[in-house]
């Protein structure tokens, strides 16, 4: 069961696509599935999983972009590189929209990320939605010999450079007439803007092409509605009749027990439930205007390719991916 695709701008866009329409919320899959714990040959199995979630209609995976493993954190995140990953997953998929949560854009040069989202967007036939982060590991920074406290403003330098390099004009910052290749299959990457990365909402609603918003509460029924309040108090701010979309995600233990109440753990970070209790606040989240979600299982107890087939088979038809334009066939 699909619903229909999105108007312009992203009409033609096959990842964006695929995940948002005005009304609608779709389910994604936040990579990785389980935590790595100290040897990569305990990360093996992931393609086949995702290949799987790819058949059963989710309609985005997500990769992280965490360059260092901060102790502090008891978390590595994502231990690959996530344009290497991404690029694996396009090799390895055929319809499923691939999306990062996100590329920390203060630690990289605006080149060298245009030329990789370029890359990757090609090699997956337009699939890529790229959210984009100011970072909140301050160990990495001085790593990158970048001042912690300066990212707000090299968000925005950027965020805007990233968009003229991809353009159709030849870029200003770029001397003796030199561009950058590839462009976007579909003329441009869409960027979501992640939390505030330092910036006021006037600012995300005038620059983004979406938002990554964190979920707040989301074991009763009242985080919800402050995260409606939220994305309501936000669209004010876009000029009228103009939709842009809004994903959250959630870390969720996905019990067998259907009604197993919807139950915080980790101090909120992780969400244990049933199905029927997800499904409750995937109605919420689209109730309040959330257009995606999408969910991680790494903190769960029980084996990820079960808890993702049993997603792809009790919650995804409810909210399936979108009609979307089909991937264009690898060119390379």
């Amino acid at each position: 069961m699909t619903t229909a695709a999105p108007v312009a701008p992203w009409a033609s866009h096959p990842g964006y696509g695929r995940m948002f329409a005005p009304g609608e919320l779709t389910v994604g899959l936040f990579l990785p599935l389980w935590p790595y714990a100290g040897e990569m040959t305990g990360m093996r199995g992931h393609t086949e999983v995702v290949q799987q979630a790819d058949r059963s209609g989710f309609a985005a995976a997500w990769v992280r972009d965490v360059p260092l493993a901060d102790p502090s954190f008891g978390d590595v995140g994502q231990v690959y590189d996530p344009w290497s990953a991404l690029t694996w997953l396009a090799a390895h998929t055929s319809r499923i929209a691939l999306a990062t949560g996100s590329v920390v854009f203060t630690l990289r040069h605006p080149i060298d990320l245009a030329k990789q989202a370029a890359s990757v967007d090609h090699l997956s036939g337009g699939r890529l939605v790229l959210g984009a982060a100011s970072g909140d590991r301050p160990a990495e920074f001085p790593a990158y010999g970048v001042d912690y406290e300066t990212r707000g403003i090299r968000y925005r330098e950027t965020f805007d450079a990233f968009r003229e390099l991809l353009g159709t004009d030849v870029p200003r910052e770029l001397a003796h007439g030199a561009d950058l290749l590839p462009k976007p299959v579909s003329g441009g990457v869409p960027l979501l803007v992640t939390g505030s990365s330092q910036q006021s909402p006037s600012w995300i609603a005038k620059k983004a092409d979406g938002w990554l918003i964190y979920p707040m509460a989301t074991a009763t029924a009242e985080g919800p509605r402050a995260l409606g309040r939220k994305i309501a108090a936000w669209r004010d701010l876009l000029p009228a009749g103009e939709f842009r979309p809004v994903a959250t995600n959630e870390w969720i233990d996905l019990v067998e027990d259907p009604k197993h109440p919807p139950t915080p753990l980790r101090g909120g970070f992780v969400l244990r439930t049933g199905t029927e209790g997800l499904l409750e606040l995937l109605g919420r989240w689209k109730e309040a205007g959330v257009n995606h979600g999408a969910l991680g299982v790494q903190h769960g107890r029980r084996p990820a390719a079960e808890v993702v087939a049993q997603l792809g088979e009790e919650v995804v038809p409810h909210f399936p991916a979108l009609a979307a334009p089909a991937p264009l066939a690898p060119s390379w």
